[in-house]
């Protein structure tokens, strides 16, 4: 019978090979079946608004494909999508390609297609109540004057949805157009401030997506 000796470089090299097969298989495995959780990050498409208030949304997606080596360039549903296993649960990314006012059309898309209920919905949008790199995790609640929240609430009939809402900085003056301030770029403190922001939203998404939201708020809640 043949012996795979370890101690030599081709056994060394075989072993890892043979290794790296199951894992694919093993992430192969998972990533079959229904898809679990739908995950919004809501913005404005478009080189003109990159880094600004309004795509905080958009900049979480950005962060979580990279952290999880995957790329949202698939059209589908509105929308550029990635399908992908967070954290042990199917998901699916989706970064609306409506404008901002638009975006429950693509997530209506997108829950339709998959079936997947409202409960299993999240969405992440700017907040410009908080100061930027602090977020606010709430399971349900209105619009609050958002409209890609309104028009998600609208499309769906339901307030029922968890969101993860980023500081981007209130405005300056209270006499300066909303419209202006949301799509405005961050300075360079803010971006290092969002950065991280960003990085916390993708590490509370992987708790919520498996029922622990509350631990996820008493984490990250501003």
């Amino acid at each position: 019978m043949y012996r795979l000796n370890l101690l030599c470089p081709k056994g060394v090299s075989l072993f890892m090979g043979i290794m790296d097969i199951f894992a694919q298989i093993e992430k192969e495995r998972k990533s079959t079946g229904k898809p679990e959780w739908l995950i919004a990050g809501l913005g404005n498409p478009g080189l003109v608004y990159e880094k600004t208030r309004h795509n905080a949304g958009f900049m979480t997606m950005d962060c979580l494909a990279q952290q999880e080596h995957v790329e949202m360039n698939k059209l589908k549903f509105k929308s550029y999508y990635a399908d992908l296993t967070l954290a042990g649960k199917r998901c699916i990314l989706i970064k609306p390609q409506t404008y901002m006012n638009n975006s429950g059309e693509a997530v209506v898309q997108a829950m339709q297609f998959y079936k997947i209920d409202i409960s299993h919905v999240i969405i992440v949008f700017d907040d410009i109540s908080l100061a930027a790199g602090k977020l606010r995790i709430r399971r349900k609640g209105s619009a609050g004057g958002h409209n890609g929240i309104k028009s998600i609430i609208e499309l769906t009939g339901s307030e029922d949805f968890s969101r993860i809402k980023l500081g981007v900085g209130q405005k300056p003056n209270k006499n300066m157009d909303l419209a202006d301030w949301v799509l405005s770029k961050f300075t360079e403190q803010e971006l290092e401030a969002m950065q991280k922001s960003c990085a916390d939203a993708c590490e509370a998404l992987k708790l919520m997506i498996n029922n622990n939201t509350e631990k996820a708020m008493n984490l990250y809640n501003a």
